[in-house]
């Protein structure tokens, strides 16, 4: 994906983030990065995509963020020469060792839907996934109550207990949201909580 690509130095004032609803940033993970380019430097260049009124961030989130927090004028990128639909399938081909969550999945598969408006065999066909696999990412998205993936950007909830909550009315997904925090129930314990609850004769 980055093939071509040369490396160059990027302001990071001129760097835009509209990508970024598609990734999970918990703001310790931030920390972390910062530590490390504070120890060790910029290991690896960010990757970015030209827009019409700069560049937009493609990968690298975090490190963009740990830079800014550390005064950085600067860091080293390769741009890609994609439009914003090839700058979300190379998320996809960028992760494809590390995977991305089922909830990143999720908004990536909903963005190219609604805001792109490629069709769903047509997102299957340019991720090289089954046409079911795009329908269930996307109910994940579109049944999974706002305040409860605010929960997961935050790092309040995992991912994957996230995706559990979608398979519930949204009436119940804040209230059960909630419980999990408060509790700290690890994924398997949401997931057995959810099958309880949907098992259940009333609401």
């Amino acid at each position: 994906m980055l093939d071509g690509a040369a490396e160059r130095s990027v302001r990071v004032a001129t760097i835009g983030e509209r990508l970024g609803a598609l990734r999970l940033c918990a703001p310790e993970t931030v920390v972390s990065v910062r530590r490390s380019l504070e120890r060790d430097g910029q290991l690896a260049a960010v990757a970015l995509f030209a827009v019409a009124d700069g560049v937009e961030m493609i990968d690298g989130f975090k490190r963009l963020r740990a830079a800014r927090d550390l005064g950085w004028e600067a860091v080293r990128a390769h741009v890609l020469d994609v439009d914003v639909v090839g700058a979300k399938l190379a998320i996809v081909q960028m992760h494809e060792r590390t995977g991305l969550t089922e909830m990143e999945e999720a908004w990536l598969v909903r963005s190219l839907y609604r805001a792109d408006g490629l069709s769903q065999p047509v997102i299957a066909a340019r991720l090289r996934r089954h046409k079911s696999w795009v329908s269930r990412r996307l109910l994940v998205a579109e049944a999974l109550d706002e305040a409860v993936q605010a929960d997961v950007r935050l790092g309040l909830l995992a991912p994957r207990a996230g995706a559990e909550r979608a398979r519930w009315p949204r009436g119940n997904q804040q209230p059960a949201a909630q419980l999990v925090v408060r509790t700290g129930m690890a994924t398997r314990q949401t997931a057995t909580l959810v099958g309880e609850l949907l098992a259940c004769p009333s609401d």
